[in-house]
């Protein structure tokens, strides 16, 4: 089977050549955005009186009908095609006959996989985006119903300060709202056409960039032909996106295995999103919550293996960029299908509020709030802060803890302690006294809720997805 381009060659391709040059078995996910976009390019052309009106009839018509059969299953590609631009053109011909030959007419595969490519990040871009919102929703919907569960936060993997479960998940989800204008920034920056640029310099054919760029749902069309055909920041910039959102999954599932395990016992998996063992039958094992973590080397992975390729191009296209795609797809592939189990895999945990409220009464997390006591009653916080400091070293040395402590044991170590510490370091207390905004008192996080609402309702009206 001869070329589309083989006018200038007088033998074949070796069919290691082929095999090497071919990108059929992966950009052919391409389809319908190739066909489109060839649609869009046909009607122009035939307005523009560049080809007959007749010509661009039978054109639609054709890729119509070809893109039926594709998703019917009926379309049988081979790698012989090369790509999917030469797959479709050469079925097209080999229905429609001359027509088909003009469809090429003022374009280069340079701007039409181009054009193709970000179409197909658009449209990837925005169900990333609607599988984010799901998760912040159920995050949220999680949230509402905690929060009055007090737990212990962390630093260094150490009790710290009281917290409570929601306003631990609404951190994930302000995370997750920073995700999600990353990627329409990303979007908004991409939406512009490059079809019409040609190989790299355009062409001597009156054609109207902004009908094509229109058709396609561009803003309008790229301003310089040469980046048009050599730009894949878009690609990148979404690559880096998906790294940044999979590294935010990978904490969250990070945070599920260490709570799901027996020493912690704050969550329990459910057993559709738990494996067990082949030699240990007491095992239960959050798998997915540790497949989500792993599956953020394999984003970061893409972006590395992305900017790789680019970083040593001349302008404008070299075949390098036909690697490109792969790691865009497998990237869009990972963090759709790690979203979804995710979320159900949250949506699902049982939440063991009891537990949590036990270890957030052991490991003197309240000393802060202590130590902010004794500012109150005049000390200096460098002082209050040696005093119970004092007090912790004290409490381990006998094996006791702030709330069975004496007040005569208080004032041993400072006078200005008085009867209501022991309110001042109750653990619900401590949470509610929180005044700083943005803080795990009940009042802010309310806040937080209606915050993470509102972004929501306001997304879904961007998505098309009115309540």
């Amino acid at each position: 089977m001869s070329k589309l381009w083989s006018g200038r060659f007088s033998e074949t391709t070796h069919e290691l050549t082929d095999e090497l040059n071919a990108s059929i078995d992966f950009d052919k996910r391409l389809y319908f955005f190739d066909i489109v976009g060839s649609q869009a390019h046909a009607e122009m052309l035939a307005r523009q009186g560049i080809i007959p009106v007749d010509d661009a009839k039978k054109i639609v018509e054709g890729l119509d009908a070809i893109c039926a059969d594709i998703e019917q299953g009926k379309f049988e590609f081979s790698r012989a095609d090369e790509d999917i631009h030469m797959a479709i053109e050469a079925e097209l011909t080999a229905r429609i006959g001359e027509a088909g030959k003009r469809l090429h007419t003022a374009r280069s595969r340079n701007d039409q996989v181009a054009v193709d490519f970000r179409m197909y990040i658009r449209q990837e871009g925005s169900e990333v985006i609607a599988l984010i919102l799901d998760f912040i929703l159920t995050l949220t919907n999680v949230a509402e119903t905690h929060i009055g569960s007090v737990m212990p936060a962390y630093t260094h993997l150490q009790r710290a300060q009281p917290a409570t479960l929601a306003h631990y998940l609404l951190a994930y989800c302000s995370m997750l709202t920073r995700d999600v204008t990353r990627l329409e920034n990303c979007l908004d920056r991409l939406n512009e056409s490059p079809l019409g640029a040609g190989a790299l310099a355009g062409t001597t054919h009156d054609i109207d960039r902004f009908m094509t760029a229109s058709l396609l749902g561009f803003r309008g069309p790229m301003i310089n032909s040469l980046d048009a055909v050599s730009d894949r920041d878009f690609a990148l910039e979404l690559l880096s996106d998906l790294s940044i959102l999979a590294m935010h999954l990978s904490r969250y599932a990070e945070e599920i295995v260490i709570w799901n395990s027996h020493e912690f016992r704050f969550v329990e998996m459910a057993d559709a999103f738990s494996t067990g063992s082949s030699i240990m039958p007491q095992k239960k094992n959050p798998d997915l919550a540790e497949l989500a973590r792993g599956k953020t080397g394999r984003v970061y992975g893409d972006l590395i293996a992305l900017l790789t390729v680019m970083k040593g191009l001349p302008l404008a296209y070299n075949k390098d960029m036909q690697e490109d795609k792969e790691p865009v797809f497998d990237a869009l592939d990972t963090v759709k299908l790690v979203l979804k189990v995710i979320n159900e895999m949250t949506a699902t945990m049982k939440i063991n509020a009891a537990r949590m409220k036990k270890a957030a009464q052991e490991g003197f997390i309240t000393a802060t709030d202590m130590a902010d006591y004794l500012v109150r009653r005049g000390l200096a916080f460098r002082e209050s802060y040696t005093v119970v400091g004092q007090l912790v070293k004290y409490c381990i040395d006998s094996e006791k803890t702030f709330e069975t402590l004496t007040l005569e044991e208080y004032k041993s170590f400072s006078e200005a302690f008085e009867d209501d510490i022991f309110a001042a370091i109750d653990l619900e207390n401590c949470i509610a006294g929180r005044k700083s905004f943005g803080s795990p008192a009940p009042e802010f996080v309310r806040e937080q809720l209606q915050t993470m609402r509102v972004f929501l309702r306001e997304h879904a009206v961007t998505l098309g997805e009115e309540e």
